[in-house]
């Protein structure tokens, strides 16, 4: 699995921020031939983690109608720990990537769906500037 630094450091800040509470985020990828600086060796296909959706949105939606349409379909996860616990639990939000980060927050596991832990490379890579107009 490929992550890129930037985004390993902005959800290490969330997890800290919430502590002791856990947290998950919805985590999306973006195609290295995309991305500049580190991911020039990856194959252009290679997916790279590179964008989350913030955890609160559509939380209302949600709260009304029990359906979450405020968060895209996502192709990982990010999941905090605050109790310490390194391991997938069966509880957790499962997707085909899960990042799993414990205290005292420098540093993330991944998952597959069945628990087996994943390789985890962090890129310094940067993936494309977009706008919203």
């Amino acid at each position: 699995m490929y992550i890129t630094r930037g985004l390993v450091s902005v959800l290490l800040d969330f997890a800290r921020e919430r502590d002791p509470d856990p947290i998950s985020i919805g985590l999306t990828v973006t195609r290295a031939e995309e991305l500049t600086g580190d991911a020039d060796s990856l194959a252009s296909d290679t997916p790279v983690f590179t964008h989350f959706y913030l955890p609160e949105a559509g939380q209302s939606v949600n709260a009304v109608f029990g359906v979450d349409l405020g968060t895209p379909r996502t192709q990982g996860r990010f999941i905090s720990h605050p109790d310490g616990h390194r391991d997938l639990r069966r509880t957790d939000d499962l997707h085909e990537v899960v990042f799993v980060a414990i205290p005292p927050w420098s540093e993330i596991t991944a998952f597959d769906r069945s628990g087996q832990q994943l390789s985890v490379t962090t890129l310094d890579a940067e993936p494309p500037v977009e706008s919203v107009s």
